[in-house]
């Protein structure tokens, strides 16, 4: 016979077990079993009809690598799943999107707590859900002052314009990125096990979904698909600046020395010569084959280095020079500082302890520069 929960002590907040559970990917069925519970039980506790005793409180912490003051905390809103759209939905399982979009949540408590202890840039992503992809990254790069030019670190340039960009924990990889807006900002998650070519690619894409699919389009099917790809290649590979290089029939060794002036994939630099006609169906085809046969089609040999977020860096420099540490932060979201680490693209040493709470520090100015 086990005790009751004592009067007074912390209550359960059913929201926050629920997204504990998806975050890990468990079923009510596996984390039932784990804690030693019904799952009729478990049901109860995640619908708020029933609280656990402290003893079941701290095993189910335990199972889903939480504090207990994780599941103690306020209540959450899950991010819907109509405003996400996933790449080949139908080869992910639910639990694989609940990960995912778990995961996006914990992201952003974290972009909450850094909301309100710093002035972060203002968002500036214009809303164009009637014009062609092509049109609408040629009006992007004008109204963010880019020109024609290659852009530098694409999640430096997000942020410059309020995008919030954080990355997809590792236990996400069957996802390579996903964007939504939350209370008007717009935010981009990213898989960071891919090349730093495709990890461009992908930042374009959401971006691509952020300006062609606002709250009245949502971002779902095979042609949203396909309008943020080609919304990613105008934006990575202007069709001006394409055609100054004049790769008309370029051959696979210059595409592939081409394909560092932009810095992007040698595939899709492949494909965007394809769709500017400048290499026939027949030249494609054979270059796609030439370009797997050399490993260019899983993988991009001798790639560039993955982009991470300047902006992160420089809330935890600033974090450190008023003495709060990784270890702080996670202590206030009530998660470990590993799973902190997952979401910040491995910022932040999961090594270092951090001291006792601290008084939040003044909100100092961040600016970023777009290059």
């Amino acid at each position: 016979m086990r005790a009751r929960q004592p009067s007074g002590g912390p209550v359960l907040t059913p929201s926050r077990l629920t997204l504990a559970r998806k975050r890990r990917g468990l079923t009510l069925v596996q984390l039932a079993t784990e804690v030693g519970v019904s799952v009729r039980s478990l049901s109860a506790y995640e619908n708020g009809r029933q609280e656990p005793t402290g003893d079941t409180r701290h095993r189910l912490a335990a199972a889903l690598d939480v504090p207990v003051g994780f599941l103690n905390a306020g209540d959450v809103d899950e991010i819907p799943l109509d405003a996400i759209s996933f790449r080949a939905p139908s080869k992910l399982t639910a639990g694989q999107r609940d990960t995912a979009r778990s995961a996006g949540r914990i992201a952003l408590l974290l972009a909450e707590w850094i909301e309100q202890r710093f002035d972060l840039p203002t968002p500036d992503v214009p809303s164009l859900p009637t014009l062609d992809p092509e049109t609408a990254a040629e009006v992007v790069r004008a109204r963010w002052g880019l020109g024609v030019a290659p852009l530098g670190n694409l999640v430096r340039l997000l942020e410059a314009h309020g995008v919030r960009v954080y990355s997809l924990a590792a236990d996400c990889a069957a996802v390579d990125a996903f964007s939504f807006v939350w209370r008007s900002t717009p935010y981009v998650l990213l898989n960071t096990a891919k090349s730093g070519e495709r990890g461009r690619f992908d930042a374009a894409h959401e971006l691509g979904h952020l300006v062609l699919h606002s709250e009245h389009r949502l971002p779902h099917g095979t042609d949203a698909e396909q309008e943020a790809n080609r919304f990613a290649a105008a934006m990575l590979m202007p069709r001006a600046d394409v055609l100054a290089h004049h790769l008309a029939n370029a051959a696979i060794d210059r595409i592939l020395d081409a394909k560092q002036h932009w810095r992007v994939a040698a595939m899709a630099l492949t494909h965007r010569l394809h769709e500017l006609d400048l290499l026939t169906d027949w030249g494609y085809r054979t270059a796609c084959v030439d370009l797997s046969r050399r490993g260019y089609r899983t993988g991009e040999p001798g790639g560039i280095t993955r982009e991470t977020s300047p902006l992160l860096a420089r809330v935890f420099q600033v974090l450190r020079a008023e003495g709060i540490g990784p270890a702080d932060i996670a202590n206030d979201l009530h998660i470990t500082v590993a799973e902190l680490n997952r979401h910040v693209f491995g910022l932040v040493p999961t090594a270092v302890n951090g001291g006792a709470a601290r008084t939040p520090p003044k909100r100092p100015k961040l600016t970023l520069v777009t290059h």
